[in-house]
């Protein structure tokens, strides 16, 4: 897999997890196979963020993924956000999360418990049923993308 928009490996990974891209989700996109269903979530995650639609059918059950993906390139994906990840039952394994972005300068996110099974060797994401909900942040709240920093000098409005 090749990640579609340029990032340096040694940057931290965008799923959040702390480590560089490099020693997290990328070699997921190379073709590891992600252990768990968080890690896979996390793994596409990263791809929504770098504009890698192949990693992301690639990822998909082949019972309900879609014959193609369009991606919005003007879409920033911020943050995500793992609420929960339960053990894993009878191969099968959910991961709820909330991934922040901004689209035509508006913070939104998206908030989803997905589906995952164990097939073949490997997780697949199954489905999800996604909400989105427009955030309002003001200027001198914490940034949405998890800086630390204010919005107004981070991502700003």
């Amino acid at each position: 897999m090749t990640l579609s928009t340029p990032v340096s490996t040694s940057a931290n990974c965008p799923c959040g997890s702390g480590a560089a891209l490099s020693a997290c989700c990328q070699p997921y996109h190379q073709g590891v196979t992600a252990p768990t269903p968080e890690a896979l979530m996390r793994s596409r995650y990263t791809a929504f963020a770098l504009n890698s639609h192949d990693y992301l059918l690639a990822t998909w059950h082949p019972s309900t993924r879609p014959a193609q993906l369009q991606l919005d390139p003007d879409t920033q994906w911020k943050a995500l956000t793992i609420v929960a990840a339960p053990p894993v039952k009878e191969e099968q394994g959910t991961v709820h999360f909330l991934a922040y972005f901004r689209e035509q300068n508006r913070w939104q996110v998206l908030e989803e418990n997905s589906r995952f099974v164990f097939e073949d060797g490997r997780w697949w994401y199954v489905d999800g049923v996604p909400t989105i909900k427009r955030l309002k942040p003001r200027r001198n709240e914490r940034c949405l993308c998890g800086s630390g920093r204010k919005i107004k000098s981070c991502c700003g409005e």
